[in-house]
């Protein structure tokens, strides 16, 4: 891509990178700290990468913020990811509009408390016409609730054929390429149900690095090590 900054001389920067952003509660655990101590420390991470990827010229982040199945845990710790999501949304603006980032969102926003949702909203709207990074929050999000909603959307709409693109054209970003690179930080070696659709070509990689401790070094050498593999697509190479 000619528009993208070059990493050590390569110019094949992905397009869209997804992260799950894994290891906020080990993290605390092991400094003896609260899982919400965690959680804290893993904001100060994602704003660190997201600075980064605006750096090198990718064009979409997705953060693997509250997924549909972390209502399963603590009522405190979901409390406080809630606030913490909802104070951010509120105090960073400067962040973006210093960095030409604009914020989406996915997920099913109906399901989030209401001050939550009118954040979201909020900071979607204040950070529309910025033309840098969009930085994607994947919030009360599923992969598979997100496949549900955009079919239940398709068969409302009697005159539509279900086909992938009209699948596609009813997610919550219909405008959203593919997940060229997904990054999963924590050790763990799955989706955990992230963007399913969008990663289905995606060059996969994981790190035992807790996410607080994730580097902005580390994360260009996983950049790196992307720009050097070959995607093939289903193709064979040399037809």
């Amino acid at each position: 891509m000619s528009d993208t900054t070059q990493v050590n001389g390569s110019s094949n920067i992905p397009l869209h990178v997804g992260i799950i952003m894994d290891g906020n509660g080990r993290w605390a655990q092991k400094r003896g700290l609260v899982r919400t101590a965690g959680h804290k420390e893993g904001l100060e991470s994602a704003k660190r990468i997201v600075k980064a990827c605006a750096d090198l010229g990718i064009k979409y982040v997705t953060l693997y913020t509250f997924s549909t199945e972390n209502w399963k845990r603590a009522q405190e710790e979901v409390g406080y990811l809630m606030g913490l999501i909802r104070g951010h949304l509120r105090a960073e603006f400067d962040f973006y509009k210093a960095n030409g980032i604009r914020i989406e969102h996915i997920g099913d926003l109906a399901g989030l408390p209401k001050d939550v949702q009118d954040e979201i909203v909020k900071a979607k709207e204040e950070t529309s016409h910025f033309t840098g990074l969009t930085c994607v929050l994947a919030i009360n999000y599923g992969g598979r609730d997100e496949i549900v909603r955009s079919v239940k959307k398709l068969l409302k709409n009697s005159t539509s054929e279900i086909t992938e693109k009209s699948i596609s054209d009813n997610f919550d970003v219909p405008e959203l390429p593919d997940v060229d690179f997904l990054i999963r930080t924590g050790g763990e070696k799955r989706l955990s149900n992230f963007l399913l659709w969008h990663s289905a070509y995606a060059e996969l990689c994981f790190t035992d690095t807790l996410w607080p401790d994730y580097s902005v070094e580390e994360f260009k050498n996983n950049i790196e090590d992307f720009s050097r593999r070959t995607r093939r697509f289903g193709d064979v190479l040399n037809k």
